[in-house]
């Protein structure tokens, strides 16, 4: 016995088959493209502690100065 106002579940949709039902079947202008990886990214974070030391150390010295 189902409850009145309750829908039953939809199945689930793959990629394909959402993008076909919320556009209509795709043309010959759209195409899906695999992209390559992306390259890896710079080690941003150890440059950036080398510079706080760097910084310190300076401090540090002009301190010594005075």
């Amino acid at each position: 016995m189902r409850l009145p106002g309750r829908r039953a579940a939809l199945p689930a949709l793959d990629e394909a088959a959402a993008y076909d039902r919320c556009h209509g079947s795709r043309g010959q202008d759209v195409r899906i493209v695999k992209l390559p990886p992306r390259r890896p990214r710079f080690d941003v974070l150890a440059d950036g502690e080398k510079l706080r030391r760097h910084f310190e150390e300076r401090l540090d010295a002009r301190d010594d100065e005075t």
